[in-house]
């Protein structure tokens, strides 16, 4: 994959650290690569075209078309997880307990991005962990994939499910992704903090995104822990579209622009009364129209 000239090169980001970022070339090499201007756009997974600037460093120029991009996004700003994943593995674990809402956030992200979800329950060791395994009981009736396992035990029934993906960790802090990782890839924590030690001095080394090769054909990218998931970048129609359950009752409202909020003749109401929607869910998605409301309303204030 080489440019026009000498000092051109394609390349894929293997890891973010703020605006910091390191490419991997064609034949494994890698460039410590910066963007122009004070923005950037890249995500770790972007295939880039970069500008080599002398010694190991060099500049992102382009991004090259996406196959697929997660992200979330607040009121103000938006913030890349990764790009051209085929898969989404959410992590959460019976200690510390895990946000239902966040799973149903991130689950709608995929919904809305193209993406495969995966849920993995992980610390199964522990005696909290049938509890945990309850509250995932929507989330399997919908019928998403959700695995139960012991990092620190075995790993085995995970491996087959990364085979040929390019998969990237989500999840709250404390779920046990890194453990996950470095078994997963067992010089990964030595590559990682290579890589915070290079592209920056340390402080975004909580910040940042690295992609692991599994093996030649499977890539696991490990991005940091988060309590937050916005999709304020999603419309109301498509943030509905994105619960599954909700589609075989929309456009069944009495009100052809109803928001499933408060409006009177609400099929999507209706069916969580009858108990077809859990109350969950809609919960879920009625939190993340609110927020996006607030939001356009501090826009045209």
């Amino acid at each position: 994959m080489s440019g026009g000239g000498a000092s051109a090169a394609e390349g894929r980001i293997v890891a973010a650290f703020g605006r910091s970022y390191r490419v991997e070339l064609a034949d494994g090499s890698t460039v410590e690569c910066s963007t122009r201007g004070k923005r950037s756009d890249a995500a770790c997974g972007d295939y880039v075209h970069i500008q080599r600037s002398g010694g190991n460093s060099g500049v992102i120029d382009a991004i090259l078309p996406r196959k697929t991009l997660l992200y979330r996004s607040d009121a103000y700003k938006q913030k890349l997880i990764a790009a051209n994943v085929t898969q989404v593995v959410i992590v959460v674990a019976a200690m510390p307990s895990f946000y239902e809402d966040l799973v149903n956030r991130c689950l709608a992200a995929c919904e809305h991005g193209g993406i495969t979800p995966l849920i993995v329950l992980n610390k199964t060791d522990l005696p909290q962990s049938e509890a945990a395994w309850a509250l995932l009981a929507t989330h399997r009736a919908l019928g998403y994939r959700v695995l139960r396992l012991s990092a620190k035990q075995d790993i085995a029934p995970l491996i087959p499910l990364l085979e040929k993906q390019t998969s990237v960790l989500v999840g709250q802090s404390g779920m046990g992704k890194s453990t996950l990782v470095n078994r997963l890839v067992p010089d990964a924590s030595v590559r990682v903090a290579e890589t915070s030690v290079a592209l920056d001095s340390g402080k975004h080394t909580t910040t940042g995104a690295v992609l692991h090769h599994i093996n030649d054909h499977s890539d696991l990218i490990d991005s940091p822990g988060l309590q937050v998931f916005g999709l304020h970048h999603i419309n109301v129609e498509d943030t509905a579209q994105a619960f599954i359950e909700f589609r075989p009752r929309l456009g069944q409202c009495r009100f052809r622009d109803c928001t499933h909020r408060v409006e009177p003749g609400c099929a999507i109401d209706d069916g969580c009364k009858a108990g077809h929607i859990a109350a969950s869910r809609l919960a879920s998605y009625r939190g993340l129209v609110e927020e996006a409301v607030r939001s356009r309303a501090r826009r045209y204030d």
